[in-house]
């Protein structure tokens, strides 16, 4: 390897990581779990002011339940009562776009990200 390569290989590198940190930074400030069940919204937690960690029981008609754990900036399911457990196996989750479903419960919970400011896009 010649010393020009050496010198692309690294801009590179850089050029990488530096549009990594310009696009992490473009979040949000404010990340919002939603709670559906039944299609229905039954709960709204801003993460991001989430001080101290606690538990959500959420039941539905038949007697099946899941209790849900909010922490700050993140979410999961630590219980439930459907035979397969794919809710409580996937963990946390606190990235914008990231849902936990359970199809016997009818429940779903998903992350939403608040824009940092009302403008979409500026136009020439």
């Amino acid at each position: 390897m010649k010393k020009g390569d050496l010198v692309l290989i690294a801009a590179l590198a850089i050029l990488f990581v530096g549009s990594w940190m310009y696009i992490k930074g473009m979040g949000s400030d404010q990340v919002t779990a939603i709670v559906l069940q039944d299609g229905v919204v039954i709960h709204e937690i801003d993460l991001s002011n989430v001080n101290e960690p606690y538990q959500i029981r959420v039941e539905n008609e038949q007697g099946g339940y899941n209790i849900i754990e909010v922490d700050r900036g993140r979410i999961r399911v630590v219980e439930a009562n459907c035979p397969e457990q794919v809710d409580v196996l996937q963990g946390w989750i606190s990235e914008p776009h990231e849902s936990l479903v359970c199809l016997p419960h009818r429940l779903v919970v998903k992350i939403q990200a608040q824009p940092k400011s009302d403008v979409d896009g500026i136009v020439r």
